[in-house]
């Protein structure tokens, strides 16, 4: 496990990569306010946008995650407690006025940047409040 990279994965990297490149600037791996060890991926702290990029065997996608079979119940506690630290992590960010959108690692770079740039244009019209979607 400690070989396995949390920051700067490739989808990460490419999804940054086309947002610098429309211009749009955002800091990386910060802090989740009030909330120790946790940080967020992408974030543009003024509109309060939290972006994160989730790993699809540590998060549990819907669609690719696998289920180890040496230590199946250990390894399953183990991606269960993670997928409850974003719901927690979400709801907290979201109770403190905050945009999150949370992505897949197997999500295009492009239709993820697109997304966050409509979220970015979003939270600059007058009258703007954060969704309710994850």
């Amino acid at each position: 496990m400690s070989r396995q990279g949390s920051r700067d994965t490739a989808p990460e990297v490419a999804v940054r990569r086309l947002l610098h490149a429309a211009g749009m600037r955002y800091r990386v791996n910060v802090p989740v306010p009030g909330m120790p060890r946790r940080t967020i991926d992408i974030v543009f702290p003024k509109a309060k946008i939290a972006i994160f990029m989730d790993g699809c065997f540590w998060h549990g996608c819907p669609e690719h995650a696998t289920q180890p079979k040496a230590n199946a119940d250990w390894w399953r506690a183990k991606l269960d407690k993670n997928m409850a630290r974003d719901r927690e992590t979400t709801q907290h960010l979201k109770a403190e006025g905050w945009t999150v959108l949370r992505f897949w690692e197997h999500e295009g770079p492009a239709e993820v940047a697109q997304s966050v740039t409509r979220a970015r244009e979003a939270t600059a019209k007058p009258g703007y409040r954060p969704s309710n979607h994850a």
